[in-house]
């Protein structure tokens, strides 16, 4: 159980079968730096392409097509002063006839507090100059090599996990990852200081994270879409558009987890989600949709 530091050098937007630029053990923890989702790193220097670029990818010994890849996110850490958002939320999370009203879109700058564990607008507009944001540090982008071979946009997801920006992967939580190649190659980056559900305005607080995580191997246990847990809930996370479809996948490998670990039928599952589900709305900008699904662990360890 080795601990590891990487400083990147060059950066995927694509999650595929690269070359990996790090091996790693099952267990071994990893500390790296990733740069924000237009390519700036911690100076504010452009240094990699957009959208997502991602540091990585890890191969993981000893994981192989079949497996599971736990990822335990431990840390994220902002590595500098100042991220930035769009300025106004998505055409198509608004009615059709309000869309004209909207201004042009904008970057705008905000200052984070990293003493105070706030993010401040730089130059906010009226009624917002006492606005101040709790960090809420989280990975937008981030999994596993796909299958077959693919190399896919990080501006989109799948069940390899990709462009989810689902405020909930913060610190403290265990994601689990289908394994489709050898070694799983897991890639991240896309640090938000703190986002909304759905990311409307297209972007959380962009900004560079140092970032540590610890990888490990589940032998021979097979999912089809993303997983996590933390102290509160497990979760499932289904990408697809429309919303419906996401909704779908999250439901269904739900019902599997359910199944499979604690072995309730499709009456008993479908009971305790009638009554306990909770949905919580990942992406809504990017070309695949992110829902999640989530049981309260309290409701499964009284069972």
């Amino acid at each position: 159980m080795a601990r590891h530091r990487f400083i990147p050098e060059d950066y995927h937007t694509t999650l595929g079968w690269h070359e990996a630029v790090l091996t790693v053990d099952d267990g071994d923890t990893v500390t790296t730096l990733t740069v924000d989702a237009a390519g700036q790193d911690h100076t504010g220097a452009t240094v990699a392409g957009r959208p997502n670029p991602q540091t990585g990818p890890f191969f993981v010994a000893g994981a192989e097509p079949g497996d599971t890849l736990a990822v335990d996110l431990l840390r994220m850490t902002p590595t500098r002063l100042v991220g930035w958002t769009g300025n106004v939320v998505a055409a198509h999370v608004i009615d059709p006839e309000d869309v004209r009203s909207l201004p042009a879109r904008e970057r705008i700058l905000w200052d984070l507090d990293l003493e105070a564990g706030v993010a401040r607008l730089q130059a906010p507009p009226k009624a917002l100059e006492r606005l101040a944001v709790p960090l809420d540090p989280m990975l937008g982008c981030f999994g596993v090599a796909p299958h077959g071979g693919q190399a896919i946009s990080t501006a989109t997801s799948g069940p390899f996990g990709g462009n989810m920006d689902y405020r909930g992967f913060r610190p403290g939580v265990t994601v689990y990852f289908p394994v489709f190649a050898p070694g799983a190659l897991f890639h991240l980056g896309d640090g938000h200081a703190v986002q909304g559900d759905g990311e409307i305005v297209g972007n959380g607080i962009e900004t560079s994270f140092e970032v540590e995580f610890r990888v490990r191997v589940i032998k021979g246990k097979e999912i089809e879409w993303p997983r996590g847990e933390n102290n509160e809930f497990i979760f499932t996370v289904g990408n697809a558009r429309p919303l419906d479809q996401c909704v779908q996948h999250a439901t269904s490998e739900m019902l599997r987890w359910l199944a499979e670990d604690y072995h309730l039928d499709a009456v008993a599952a479908s009971t305790v989600l009638g009554q306990c589900v909770r949905y919580d709305l990942g992406n809504i900008y990017d070309p695949a949709y992110t829902m999640v699904c989530k049981v309260p662990k309290v409701v499964l360890n009284s069972l």
